[in-house]
């Protein structure tokens, strides 16, 4: 089963492994039946994992239909983080106090539920962070009980710090894993000092610390890994991390002598990322239940080594900051 840790300042005992629920909207990462969306939550329960995360914009709200469907009649609620601001005509400027509470409506029901666990600001422009009057309106809610908690899901340190600033930040959703490992060196230590929990996303690069991609792999139009490449629809580093497909394939294969004999390739991603204690909880997506009890697998291996550590951070370092594109 998951281990778990506490998240944040809520004093919420959660499973450090969770449920990227991006898949379930059955766009950007190809179709997804209804069918296969229950099968991974129900495999996502029985495996420990107690933290979904999803969004209004996935499937334009068909993965938090399928989660509020899914947990309807269950008294074993896991911990359900959503987004806002991407979705209803907000993103790159209509972000209003009417528009976040129409947003947080919606999700409620969606959900069927009273009171969201968490609202997350769904990478909104740096300019809406600055000028703070977003989160004045998610302190409103909260005071309404509309929400228990808030945060906001990031795309660069600058934003992480921005957001670290405001009083009542509940969490951070952040992109870090042995591709992108500027949070580490940056960021870990102020949000722990605040108490603020982190929520890390692609912890596998879009599949490509999966080990299973090739030159030769054919992705769905509709999959973000085919249109999204070169960031023509959103930010380049939600695909791939923003390293270009054939440029990670070739890191993939330098990395592989560095994992331990009794790991899968994805495990020694996934244990590397829950090395680090400032993280509260990692959100691998999965398209099939089997993925799902792979990945909450990967909390069982013992922590990596400080050798394989430090090479890691070299790896980093000297193969493939360079190569990373879009915002960081």
């Amino acid at each position: 089963m998951v281990k778990t840790r506490i998240f944040g300042s809520t004093g919420r005992e959660i499973g450090e492994i969770g449920l990227g629920c991006w898949q379930l909207g059955g766009t950007d990462w190809g179709a997804l039946s209804e069918l296969h969306a229950q099968e991974i939550l129900e495999a996502a329960v029985s495996s420990g994992v107690t933290f979904f995360d999803t969004a209004d914009v996935y499937g334009a709200g068909r993965s938090e239909e399928l989660i509020g469907q899914f947990l309807k009649d269950r008294k074993d609620r896991p911990f359900v983080a959503t987004k806002l601001g991407r979705a209803n005509g907000m993103y790159p400027s209509g972000y209003t106090r009417e528009a976040v509470r129409a947003a947080t409506e919606a999700s409620l029901k969606r959900l069927v539920t009273e009171s969201l666990d968490l609202t997350q600001l769904h990478c909104v422009p740096t300019e809406i962070l600055r000028q703070g009057e977003v989160f004045e309106w998610l302190r409103e809610l909260q005071a309404e009980g509309k929400i228990r908690h808030w945060g906001a899901s990031v795309e660069s340190m600058e934003e992480a710090f921005l957001c670290l600033e405001q009083p009542g930040l509940t969490s951070l959703q952040i992109i870090f894993n042995i591709f992108r490992q500027k949070p580490a060196i940056e960021l870990f230590d102020l949000a722990k000092a605040k108490g603020v929990a982190l929520i890390v996303r692609l912890p596998l690069a879009s599949g490509l610390l999966g080990g299973h991609l090739s030159a030769q792999t054919v992705f769905a139009a509709e999959d973000h890994r085919s249109y999204n490449r070169d960031g023509k629809f959103f930010n380049v580093g939600e695909t791939f991390c923003g390293l270009p497909f054939e440029t990670g394939l070739e890191l993939v294969a330098e990395l592989r002598p560095l994992v331990p004999d009794e790991m899968t390739l994805p495990e020694f991603a996934l244990r590397y990322i829950l090395d680090h204690d400032a993280v509260s909880v990692v959100i691998p997506g999965s398209s099939r239940a089997g993925q799902v009890m792979a990945n909450a697998a990967a909390a069982g291996h013992a922590p990596l080594s400080p050798e394989i550590h430090a090479a890691l951070r070299a790896f980093y370092e000297t193969r493939v900051a360079s190569e990373i594109r879009g915002p960081y």
